[in-house]
């Protein structure tokens, strides 16, 4: 492994040659690009035993020996050309495939190090990544190829490969390596800040970024397929999969038969192992390719403009947002590919897709909402859900009028449900979704009339018959009281109020239950309110708040009383758009509120509330006095007063009653959504992709290991400005 490796003499036995090979790659004597020296090292058997001591003298050898070298560029190249051959081999030709696996797995090893061991957030130079004259003087190197500009020829090759090649049971591992080297060589985001300014230098995610359409499309096609497709290792590549800790942290080791006692040196970076119950992930190449996916859809670069400028982005940026004199963000082409993908089954024509330039991605949109549907318990598929209902309106529709919504709400709602177990972002996620969802009025609709038989996740009553619509308002109450007492998170509460409030005008046939966690919910609100009230007996301020302070209730006890007031006024609205739009078909929210009529008489002279607390007692004293009249032996029964309320709902006409705007309210992200999403989609990465990344050395969020996480009490980052009352 030192300088000058000793040549070994033909009948050397495979462990010497190996390691002549690696001390040859990481030496200080350069390698001309046409060398034999290459396919010699890259024809290395898959699973030859590197230990982890080798390894590590190895990354340091090649760090120290790069910059004269230049091997870390070379092998990149030689990578690229091995996967053309690969592509142009015959079905099966795995002589070639291990070839290109050897490439990426050595290229994924050092490349990691490198990053991981580099200083300041100028990465190109440590790297190296470029040749000079001398490199390629009399080695054939094709002019097409810029000495300079090796990261372009390199993602280029890289996204090329996964975007025309099919998975195969051959070339599964091989497309695993790629899309996993491919992770590697973006995470120098790892060791910077959240968002990427024009001063900060990510070599390969800024090649990726000025790759043509015509290659990006095919490529994000590529991830979604085998994202939907979820194919599992083949028994071949599970082999080499099989891996498993041992006592010292990083080292991995194969197990299995008794023969296997070997262990691979990518796997010194490698990490297989996602379930908790140390079972192998048998779909890794299905994960990896969602969280390549995400990690190029929600990277937004900063550019400095020298104009002062209002830009309000387009589609590329995903933001609706107006920009001020100084800046302005870098074209996402993976962003435009996913926001224009279209559904396979309808072959129009896209007039302004094709306007814009560029094919349009086809998919399978039935496949992919099932999928999604199936595999929602991951946080990888609620963002990619996110990215699509918020960012593609052709998908938002489709999954609007599938008849059987339950396949995507069922289990964002279960999720909801078991909150205390889901991080903040992940309930942040889906109550969005949901809010998105609820701006469309036919989707409020359909919700109510999808009965479901019961619910068996939901532990405190039996839930038989109830419609979906129902079990989204009782889950959304018991968020909003969950929040109350546990967590006091202005953001959350106010996104589920809005969901909640776009809900209510469509109501129909809200169960008891769900009408009587609604009036409880007022009950709750308003004896918080009026507590807060006594506390500040001077005036009270009805200034709306700012939902992004994302300050702890408790610091400002004015604030508080300000946000409590606004809680309160749209719960009362809410409970107003059901009686004036949806009164004869809601009988159960009319014996709701009648049984508890006493909550709303503090309110009856509130300047706030006095309004909307009127429409409810022109409903009220209509019902009472058709109870009244009512002439009946014995006490009065639930299916009684039931009985009344449905006999003369049909006679209701809503006289007296105060006509008040519908609540709208749509979701809109915030200003810069990247300071959010780049350290979001890495922490995921970091935690499911099985990459070792070393924690020590990330700067992009505070890395913990899984227990430390575990231990720590949940906290709510606010992301978004959550939504705009229209």
């Amino acid at each position: 492994m030192g300088a000058a490796p000793s040549t070994p003499r033909g009948d050397a036995e495979p462990k010497q040659k190996a390691e002549y090979l690696l001390g040859t790659l990481v030496g200080q004597k350069p390698q001309d690009l046409r060398s034999q020296f290459w396919p010699k090292l890259l024809a290395l058997p898959l699973d030859f035993y590197w230990p982890e001591s080798t390894v590590k003298d190895a990354c340091q050898s090649l760090a120290r020996n790069n910059s004269h070298t230049r091997h870390l560029a070379k092998l990149l190249i030689h990578l690229i050309w091995s996967l053309q051959e690969a592509v142009a081999a015959a079905p099966g030709a795995w002589a070639v495939y291990s070839k290109a696996i050897n490439a990426a797995r050595f290229s994924s090893v050092f490349l990691k190090y490198l990053i991981e061991t580099s200083k300041g957030d100028n990465f190109e130079e440590p790297l190296f990544l470029h040749l000079t004259d001398n490199d390629v003087k009399g080695d054939g190197f094709p002019q097409v190829i810029a000495v300079d500009r090796i990261t372009e020829f390199v993602m280029q090759g890289l996204l090329g490969f996964i975007g025309t090649s099919d998975v195969t049971p051959s070339t599964y591992l091989l497309h695993l390596e790629v899309v996993n080297l491919l992770l590697v060589a973006m995470s120098t985001q790892l060791h910077s800040g959240p968002s990427p300014g024009p001063k900060d230098i990510h070599p390969f995610i800024d090649a990726a970024m000025v790759q043509e359409s015509a290659l990006v499309g095919p490529f994000v096609r590529r991830l979604l397929l085998s994202y939907i497709k979820r194919v599992p290792a083949p028994l071949s590549a599970a082999y080499h999969l099989s891996i498993s800790k041992v006592s010292q942290p990083g080292v991995l080791r194969k197990v299995g038969s008794a023969a296997a006692t070997v262990v691979l040196l990518p796997y010194y970076t490698y990490n297989y192992l996602l379930s908790s119950s140390g079972e192998i992930s048998k779909r890794p190449l299905a994960d990896n390719s969602v969280l390549l996916l995400l990690v190029l859809v929600h990277y937004r670069k900063n550019l400095l403009v020298e104009e002062a400028t209002e830009n309000k982005l387009d589609a590329n940026g995903g933001d609706s947002g107006t920009f001020g004199e100084s800046s302005c963000f870098h074209h996402n082409p993976y962003s435009r590919a996913l926001e224009t993908a279209r559904d396979i089954e309808f072959d129009r024509v896209d007039v302004e897709g094709n306007a814009q330039g560029g094919p349009i991605v086809r998919l399978p949109f039935a496949s992919l909402f099932d999928t999604l549907g199936a595999c929602l318990t991951d946080e990888t598929s609620i963002l990619l859900l996110y990215s699509l209902v918020h960012g593609n309106s052709d998908f938002l529709e489709y999954v609007l009028v599938r008849t059987d919504l339950d396949t995507l709400l069922i289990p964002i709602l279960e999720m909801l449900y078991d909150a205390p177990r889901r991080s903040s972002n992940q309930i942040y996620m889906l109550l969005i979704i949901l809010l998105i969802l609820s701006q469309d009025s036919s989707f409020n609709a359909s919700i109510h009339k999808l009965i479901l038989p019961n619910v068996s996740w939901y532990q405190e009553r039996l839930l038989h018959q109830t419609s979906l619509g129902s079990l989204m308002v009782v889950i959304l109450i018991r968020t909003v009281q969950y929040n109350l007492l546990k967590l006091r998170d202005v953001y959350l509460h106010t996104n589920c109020l809005a969901t909640l409030a776009n809900m209510a005008p469509h109501v129909h046939r809200l169960s008891a239950y769900a009408s009587q966690r609604l009036v409880s919910l007022f009950d709750m609100l308003s004896r918080k309110y009026i507590k807060l009230a006594e506390v500040n007996s001077s005036k009270i301020i009805t200034l709306k708040p700012n939902p992004l302070e994302g300050r702890d209730l408790a610091e400002d006890m004015p604030t508080e009383l300000h946000i409590y007031t606004d809680f309160l006024r749209i719960v009362l609205e809410m409970i107003n758009a059901i009686l004036t739009y949806a009164l004869p078909r809601n009988p159960e929210v009319v014996y709701a509120i009648l049984h508890r009529q006493e909550l709303f008489k503090p309110f009856k002279d509130h300047p706030r509330f006095y309004e909307l607390v009127e429409n409810i007692y022109t409903v009220l004293d209509f019902f009472n006095s058709r109870i009244d009249a009512q002439h009946t032996d014995g006490e009065w029964s639930v299916e009684k007063v039931l009985q009344v309320i449905v006999a003369n709902s049909w006679s209701w006409r809503g006289e007296g009653m105060k006509m008040f705007t519908q609540l709208k309210f749509t979701y809109e992200q915030e200003l810069h959504p990247e300071e959010f999403f780049i350290p979001y989609v890495w922490k995921l990465v970091v935690s499911q992709s099985g990459v070792d990344f070393n924690l020590d050395t990330i700067h992009l969020f505070q890395a913990r290991s899984p227990a430390e996480d575990a231990s720590q009490e949940k906290t709510f980052d606010v992301p978004f400005s959550p939504f705009i009352d229209v």
